[in-house]
């Protein structure tokens, strides 16, 4: 821990003014770019890399925290409102929340996500302050063994997030996997189902995928169905906050699970709030006393994924401090940005630079404590497109989605790739067939291809090699004990109902 020296020294480099003010302009950055669809945190991370050459290393880190906790916040407005998902840790909960706006509650979800987004960033930052060091120690632990299973796990909680049958969620996860095929083989670097286009080699960017399976395929349904955004969605009359405490009395126990839960999962590098936000949906549902709304217009799915997915923006420095891993994209840019400043992560840094580490730790808690204050604003500026005429917010969404799409990799072919994905959702979704878990199978698809066939080829293509290991083993009775569950309480009712 940190001792009273150290914490003084941090405290006078965070309340320096140009500290805070970097801070406060960089959430109202954050919380623009979060609620563009398709312009995620980290590209918004990566705009900010050249401004941060001219800022001192505390200033120049601080900015990149508050954007991304801020950002990854805004993702939910456009998912409420639009149905489009502001950054792909939304996607989890888009379809719940929605489902809620169209019903008049709009400012009630964001209410929710705004508090449960703090509460989830806030128990991070805690953990991270008290913990960083042995957590890390556990995540560096991980391999190729453990991430495959953690791939599958997340991957079989997309079929239980669906809605509708358990058959088409299946068929809808495969969709997603058979998609993500398209490009190199990982191991042979053959071609596959690219029928000689260049712009195939590299696969489908997910986020073009997301913007169109989400953003387009509901603009078609309103047009094919001549129906509006505006005749959907009604905003009610009572606050952003209305009963906010007595949702968090009723759930604590859930946000704390889905607290602990996306911090751990941000920890383990390379998984990052998505996975997070995805899982802490499926075991949620899981353990849910009213599992059926689930898909339809859960209030309480919405807490769990957003706790989930700001916790694990903490969880994922754990790495990048302790050993200089990163935990995901993000951190992988802070750790770049470390080096420029002539500091280096790892151990030495807890004792070369404990006075920086410490008031970064204090940029955590102050960003998140800050969500509260800026994310309302901006919550009460975007409940104004709901009085937009539709004749102009069809066009307008239709925009921002062609600029998300091209903004990733700013080639015209991406477009084209949104477009294409926007009709298959329309037409998975007149059949019903959700589209939240062919947007989770691109996710994690190449993740769970990598992960197997580092496993397959370090073990000699042993399949008893996944359970040797003693996590990789835990996780591997998880997800099949997961994948058994519903013959197991089916075989539990027929036996009470033999009994009786």
């Amino acid at each position: 821990m940190f001792d009273l020296a150290t914490m003084s020294a941090g405290f006078a480099l965070l309340l320096d003014p140009q500290v805070i003010l970097v801070i406060v302009c960089s959430g109202l950055y954050g919380l623009f770019i979060g609620s563009m669809p398709g312009l995620t945190a980290t590209m918004a991370v990566a705009l900010l890399v050249p401004i941060t050459f001219y800022m001192p290393a505390v200033p120049a880190v601080a900015s990149i925290i508050t954007m991304a906790a801020m950002a990854i916040f805004s993702g939910d407005i456009p998912g409420t409102l639009l149905h489009i998902p502001g950054t792909p840790s939304s996607a989890a909960y888009c379809n719940d929340s929605y489902a809620l706006a169209k019903k008049g509650f709009a400012a009630r979800v964001l209410g929710t996500d705004l508090a449960l987004s703090a509460l989830g960033g806030l128990f991070g930052s805690l953990v991270l302050l008290t913990m960083a060091p042995m957590l890390a120690e556990i995540a560096l632990q991980f391999s190729s063994f453990e991430f495959f299973w953690l791939a599958v796990l997340g991957l079989s909680c997309a079929v239980l997030i669906s809605t509708g049958s358990t058959v088409k969620g299946m068929i809808s996860l495969l969709i997603g996997l058979l998609i993500n095929c398209i490009g190199l083989d990982i191991t042979l670097g053959f071609p596959r189902f690219t029928m000689g286009a260049v712009e195939l080699f590299e696969g489908f960017n997910f986020i073009p995928a997301m913007i169109g399976m989400f953003g387009l395929a509901e603009i078609f349904r309103n047009v094919s169905h001549k129906q509006t955004v505006l005749e959907k969605i009604a905003m009610e009359t009572e606050g952003v906050f209305s009963g906010i405490f007595g949702r968090i009395r009723d759930w604590w126990k859930q946000i704390l699970r889905s607290a602990t839960l996306g911090t751990s999962i941000g920890i383990l590098p390379g998984a990052g709030g998505d996975i997070a936000a995805w899982i802490c949906y499926g075991i949620a549902k899981k353990f849910s006393k009213h599992p059926e709304e689930y898909g339809y217009g859960s209030l309480e799915s919405i807490a769990n994924s957003s706790t989930a997915n700001n916790a694990a923006i903490s969880g994922a420095f754990i790495p990048a401090f302790v050993f200089g891993i990163p935990g995901d994209s993000i951190t992988a840019i802070v750790i770049g940005v470390l080096y420029m400043k002539g500091l280096q992560p790892g151990p030495s840094m807890f004792q070369d630079s404990a006075d920086f580490l410490f008031a970064i730790y204090m940029v955590f808690i102050l960003a998140n404590i800050l969500i509260i204050p800026l994310g309302w604003l901006a919550v009460r500026l975007a409940t104004k497109i709901m009085y937009v005429p539709s004749n102009l917010l069809h066009p307008i969404v239709i925009g921002f989605c062609i600029v998300g799409a091209f903004a990733i990799n700013n080639i015209n072919f991406d477009i084209v790739a949104m477009l294409g994905f926007g009709v298959v959702a329309y037409f998975m979704l007149s059949n019903g067939i959700p589209v939240a878990p062919a947007i989770l199978g691109l996710v994690l698809g190449d993740m769970l291809e990598n992960t197997f066939m580092q496993s397959m080829m370090k073990s000699g293509w042993d399949l008893t090699s996944f359970f040797e290991r003693p996590i990789s083993a835990t996780l591997g009775v998880l997800t099949i004990l997961l994948w058994l569950s519903p013959l197991i309480v089916r075989a539990v009712r027929r036996a009470r109902e033999q009994r009786a």
